[in-house]
């Protein structure tokens, strides 16, 4: 049975690569294709111009200040130590006791986030629009001094699935409708972290490969942004093995041996 690997590489989650020299597939069989394996370090953001909004004020609301994360991938307690961070070039934090006024913790056991407001003068507004609240799980609200636990679980991944899509396959299906998704993935590691992921057969619809486009997109088939980091597939395309057709041929190889 002939097999052959195809490796991509690009710093973009939607390329295609083109060969100088058609691969050529016998017409007289039948191929399918998986994924062997893809890796890429996680970098996909989840914070965006959408939800890098943090509005607070330090004297009961009277005058508010704008804390403006850059598009990054974060953890929870990243995004505390970057509001901290800001807050302390803004003058809002106590010097001579070393203590900020508004930490974000995780309630693990529930998965939500907890903020908790030391100064009584001190507000957070999560009503505007591109605020960050969405994503800490609180609602449209004011919260004020005191202990703020938010209200729906914790949305820091954005993305629950990544499809892996490629042109050359068929018979895959997504919501109903058809797909060239190769396969399917959660992205179960830290930003940061590279994501390895390694394998379906899908029947191959084109014998003739000059060249293969590879995008990835998430459960809603919106693009997924790398944002540069270098990705890596690798592919094989196999032929397909006919039961009947491999009997046939051991039984005809075993008459001309005058063994049966």
């Amino acid at each position: 049975m002939s097999t052959q690997t195809f490796i991509l590489s690009d710093r973009s989650s939607d390329f295609t690569t083109y060969y100088s020299s058609n691969i050529n597939l016998d017409r007289n069989k039948k191929y399918e294709a998986a994924l062997l394996s893809i890796d890429f370090y996680n970098s996909i953001p989840n914070i965006t111009e959408e939800n890098n909004q943090f509005r607070y004020s330090t004297d009961n609301g009277s005058n508010w200040k704008i804390i403006t994360l850059s598009t990054g991938s974060y953890e929870l307690s990243a995004i505390n130590d970057e509001i901290q961070r800001q807050m302390i070039v803004n003058g809002d934090y106590d010097t001579s006791n070393n203590n900020f006024y508004i930490a974000i913790t995780a309630n693990t056991s529930k998965l939500s986030s907890v903020i908790e407001i030391t100064n009584q003068t001190y507000k957070i507004d999560f009503t505007f629009e591109n605020s960050i609240g969405q994503t800490l799980g609180f609602n449209k609200i004011i919260l004020n001094y005191g202990y703020n636990e938010s209200q729906n679980i914790v949305d820091i991944m954005k993305i629950n699935s990544i499809l892996v899509n490629i042109d050359i396959i068929t018979g895959s299906y997504v919501n109903g409708s058809q797909f060239p998704v190769i396969y399917s993935f959660f992205p179960n590691v830290s930003p940061g972290r590279k994501i390895v992921e390694r394998l379906i057969y899908y029947q191959v619809n084109r014998l003739d490969i000059s060249y293969i486009r590879l995008w990835l997109t998430d459960q809603d088939n919106k693009p997924v942004d790398i944002r540069g980091e270098r990705i890596t597939v690798r592919i094989i395309i196999r032929e397909v093995i006919n039961i009947k057709d491999e009997i046939k041929s051991a039984l005809q190889e075993l008459k001309k041996e005058n063994i049966i």
